[in-house]
């Protein structure tokens, strides 16, 4: 048995590198955060992991492990330090969010998330039925 949900944990991995790379000082938080929401994102909002490298290779999954799973085996070694998120960078992941959005705006920016949820939900619902799942 493992903890948490499939969602949790994949969060969780994916936060983990964040706060790494952030901490490392190998990007801003503006940098991830543009990087998974103008990147990943985008895909993932309508298929996930899988699919999406089934997608980004001419003969499909075994064909992506078998082009990039070396680039992805030389990074694994440096994601083994674990990065106390509570440590030194959340002040720095504070400091730059609170810079582009002030304490006191963010209940608005909360209200805008869940409009944007909303209409990417109603959006994905019609483009389900017009194209296919």
């Amino acid at each position: 048995e493992l903890d948490g949900f499939i969602m949790n944990r994949m969060q969780g991995a994916l936060l983990e590198e964040a706060f790494r790379l952030v901490a490392g000082g190998y990007a801003s938080v503006e940098d991830v955060d543009v990087g998974i929401r103008e990147g990943l994102a985008l895909r993932w909002s309508f298929m996930g992991p899988f699919e999406t490298i089934d997608l980004n290779a001419p003969g499909g999954v075994r064909d992506y492990v078998e082009r990039y799973q070396s680039i992805y085996s030389n990074i694994f070694p440096q994601m083994r330090h674990r990065v106390d998120w509570a440590g030194e960078v959340l002040q720095t992941v504070e400091s730059e969010r609170r810079r582009r959005l002030p304490q006191e705006r963010l209940l608005d920016r909360q209200v805008w998330r869940d409009r944007r949820l909303m209409a990417l939900a109603a959006h994905k619902k019609k483009a389900d039925e017009e194209f296919g799942k």
